[in-house]
């Protein structure tokens, strides 16, 4: 499990098809304080960590076909800055919202405006697959942990602070940009239970 609190961004140096799998080797200062089959969220995406190199600061981990297809790991090349946080300790600080680490879909950013100081991102997807935002709620986007502003249906947007804007790849997101988004799990779960209370109320 996660929070949606970002500890650092990786860079990645290599990238290696075997198969349908593709292996990243991400640079990272932390590297050292990895542990091989550890789970780590990659732009909100939950990887295990296969291979460790800590003379070069290095860890790699694997992604399946059906991964690449359904999280932005497709567009991600050599030199990308992606979103890192370790999975939750039981003794930490719940900061966040409950994080599973499991992309729910792609959005593509529309807009970026600079608001005084700040950023509101404005971001569309697929509404077609039934998953939906609610003002003021949660919502992970590329791992980061994020408050909904505007919430329509297909469309929302969030606020970035400064310190979000520099220590995430928020400053990396442009119009165009493909980003992960896992919808708030509570929500979901609520959603399940009224479909099947509905659909129980039709027989």
């Amino acid at each position: 499990m996660f929070t949606g609190i970002v500890e650092k961004t990786g860079k990645i140096v290599h990238i290696e098809k075997e198969n349908s799998n593709y292996h990243f080797t991400i640079e990272v200062d932390f590297a050292d304080e990895l542990k091989i089959d550890q789970s780590m969220a990659h732009d909100g995406c939950c990887l295990t960590i296969v291979k460790i190199d800590i003379p070069k600061n290095q860890y790699v981990v694997t992604a399946m076909d059906e991964t690449m297809l359904k999280t932005n790991l497709k567009s991600w090349c050599v030199g990308y800055e992606v979103n890192l946080e370790r999975s939750m300790r039981f003794d930490g600080r719940f900061d966040g919202h409950i994080v599973q680490g499991h992309v729910d879909q792609t959005a593509i950013c529309q807009e970026v405006i600079d608001d005084n100081g700040s950023w509101r991102y404005y971001f569309t997807y697929d509404a077609e697959l039934n998953n939906f935002t609610v003002p003021k709620g949660s919502i992970t986007v590329n791992g980061v942990s994020l408050t909904v502003v505007d919430s329509e249906k297909g469309r929302f947007s969030v606020a970035i602070i400064p310190f979000t804007y520099q220590m995430t790849n928020f400053h990396n997101i442009v119009p165009g940009s493909i980003i992960n988004i896992e919808f708030d799990v509570l929500g979901k779960y609520v959603q399940k239970l009224m479909e099947q209370y509905f659909e129980s109320q039709k027989k």
